[in-house]
């Protein structure tokens, strides 16, 4: 046995050994594991959303991008419950380091990739482990810290989001836009920076992560994972693909049939399954847990549409450049992170968190509404102050619902319940940035055409083009070209689906119907994220909050030991007197006296 595996066991003894009561610093060395894998699940979505572009031009592949993207949303979608139930079972540090071996073999393999099909399967294997670097930390933290205290400690965890997303797109940009490296071409590296800083993380996991675990046998969930899979690839992938292939599509339709059978396959699984469920379907007889989660698919859908949906903004109707998106995105990240403290540590003094879903779900909605009176002319201020508030009805919902679905189910069952809720937020991602990039590309053409048809625009393109100086300008030729292709029965109303470099540095005046059109455009997705948003305001008084728990999972779980073998400790005494009870000879009562005559 190593010197780093026997010091481990002694941490996690001594842990036992206190009754799963754990000090401040034994807390901060777990947490400093678990920071280092989210760290690097969380950066390496921002780095590689600012590289594909460049990465699709090399490998001649630009149509076949989003495949790469949807690999990855799948198979790390469909991981998360799984590696929460098999946690549950085998322990969170094997599982975790599995999880992120997997991560870093996949991200190896990514940076080697000869073709955008190659890049896809590598993806797809990298999200097998981020999965796992999603889910396990919020499970772990479930164990070591009771509901009330762990609000407290989601700061370390949003810093960690919160300076990734901010590097992410910067690393991200300087790789890509470096030739070579070290004889290797720059935007592999977006994907071989993933192995030193995974080493890293790994290092920390294996020296700090010591927590007990008492293994329990159970039967594993084989049908429910195979049936996951059948019912959510299938609409996965038509929510990535089916503004491509149509929505009423042969494609679409067999994805609706083959999903719809998967779904109905896997909860007669969980039903059989019973208690060794990959997710039981007892946890949704809880009322708390039922409503954190729909509230949870809610929030996940404003909350990635928010975040797909703005930076394109920025990029296209503001100017910027990728990397400047990401630092402006700040706002977001810096209001997340000031409401995620400040309400955890209101929790963790109060012990209560139902004020928090009502709070953060209107000022979700008072953010998206803020964004609906965008236009174009709007200075950029006026966006970061939507994100803002976004940001902080995020940073009180994010942690909250979690803590709520982790308090209303028992101590084994804590990481099938956060698994479970990360799950299906996941879910509503995944529908909101289906649902809200369709809506907007569904939106552009009559949004692009009434611009074009208001008289102001029109007389600002026939000054631009009566201009000798804008016509020879080839900053101007893409959209000039576009005009001519118009004018001989040509549609400008599909201009912003593919290339939009025409729109770069453009004379303002030829620019502004693409530009009011996709504003208008965007302007009606903010509604939509606005009603759904709503909709989880209403139903967060729906929340049943039960009082936080004051003690761990791991207090809880050492307890239950106590008291079992305190009990087999009682009926062992109980056995051993009743023998020596039942072998003593009996004692016969000597017989009442006979009454004396009077």
């Amino acid at each position: 046995m190593s010197r780093v595996e026997s010091k481990g066991k002694q941490q996690a003894q001594a842990i036992a050994d206190a009754g799963g009561v754990m000090t401040h610093r034994q807390i901060l060395f777990v947490i400093f594991g678990l920071m280092a894998g989210m760290f690097l699940s969380s950066l390496d979505q921002t780095i590689v959303g600012t590289s594909m572009r460049t990465i699709a031009d090399d490998l001649d592949g630009l149509s076949l991008q989003a495949w790469v993207t949807t690999a990855y949303l799948i198979t790390s979608t469909i991981a998360t419950p799984i590696y929460g139930k098999l946690s549950d079972i085998f322990g969170r540090r094997p599982l975790f380091i599995i999880a992120i071996v997997i991560f870093l073999v996949g991200s190896v393999a990514a940076g080697f990739a000869d073709s955008m099909y190659q890049l896809a399967i590598f993806r797809a294997l990298q999200g097998l482990g981020a999965g796992g670097l999603m889910a396990l930390p919020l499970a772990i933290m479930g164990d070591i810290l009771a509901p009330r205290e762990r609000a407290k400690y989601q700061g370390y965890f949003l810093a960690v989001f919160g300076i990734s997303s901010v590097i992410g797109p910067l690393i991200g940009g300087l790789l890509s836009g470096t030739p070579e490296i070290l004889f290797v071409t720059g935007w592999r590296w977006v994907f071989l920076i993933n192995l030193p800083i995974g080493i890293v993380a790994l290092g920390i996991v294996l020296r700090f992560l010591h927590i007990p675990h008492t293994r329990r046998k159970v039967r594993i969930d084989w049908w429910g994972a195979a049936t996951v899979v059948v019912a959510l690839v299938p609409l996965l992938l038509v929510a990535e693909k089916g503004r491509e292939w149509g929505w009423d599509s042969p494609a679409a339709f067999a994805c609706y049939v083959i999903g719809a059978l998967g779904i109905a396959a896997f909860i007669v699984s969980e039903k059989l399954m019973g208690d060794d469920a990959l997710i039981p379907l007892k946890l949704f007889k809880n009322r708390t847990f039922s409503m954190s989660t729909v509230l949870g698919v809610l929030v996940g859908f404003g909350m990635f549409g928010a975040m797909m949906t703005i930076p394109l903004y920025l990029q296209l109707v503001e100017g910027a450049t990728p990397t400047e998106s990401g630092f402006l995105m700040l706002p977001m990240i810096l209001g997340l992170m000031i409401a995620s403290i400040v309400s955890g540590q209101i929790i963790a003094r109060t012990g209560k968190y139902s004020i928090f879903p009502k709070t953060g779900t209107i000022l979700m909605a008072v953010g998206f509404f803020w964004l609906t009176f965008l236009t174009t002319d709007k200075p950029v201020i006026w966006i970061m102050i939507g994100m803002f508030l976004i940001g902080l009805g995020l940073g009180q919902l994010m942690q909250t619902l979690t803590i709520a679905a982790q308090n209303s189910v028992g101590p084994r069952d804590i990481g099938v319940a956060t698994s479970s809720s990360t799950f299906f937020r996941q879910i509503g991602g995944t529908l909101g940035v289906a649902v809200l990039f369709s809506v907007l590309f569904s939106r552009i053409p009559q949004t692009i055409a009434d611009a074009f048809a208001r008289k102001d625009v029109q007389d600002g393109i026939a000054a631009a083009l009566a201009d000798p100086s804008v016509a020879t300008d080839p900053k101007n030729k893409g959209i000039i070209d576009l005009f001519q292709s118009a004018q001989n029965g040509g549609s400008v109303g599909n201009a912003l689906d593919g290339d939009t470099s025409f729109l770069n540095n453009a004379d303002p005046r030829l620019a502004a119907p693409f530009l009011d059109g996709f504003n208008n455009a965007t302007v009606s997705i903010y509604w939509v994220g606005l009603a759904v948003v709503l909709v989880a305001f209403v139903l967060s008084f729906f929340l049943k909050a039960a009082p936080l728990r004051a003690k761990s999972a791991l207090q809880e779980n050492s307890d239950n030991e106590a008291a079992l073998a305190a009990q087999a400790a009682a009926a062992e005494m109980g056995a051993m007197v009743a023998p020596d009870t039942a072998s003593t000879p009996a004692v016969d009562a000597p017989e009442s006296p006979a009454p004396r005559k009077k």
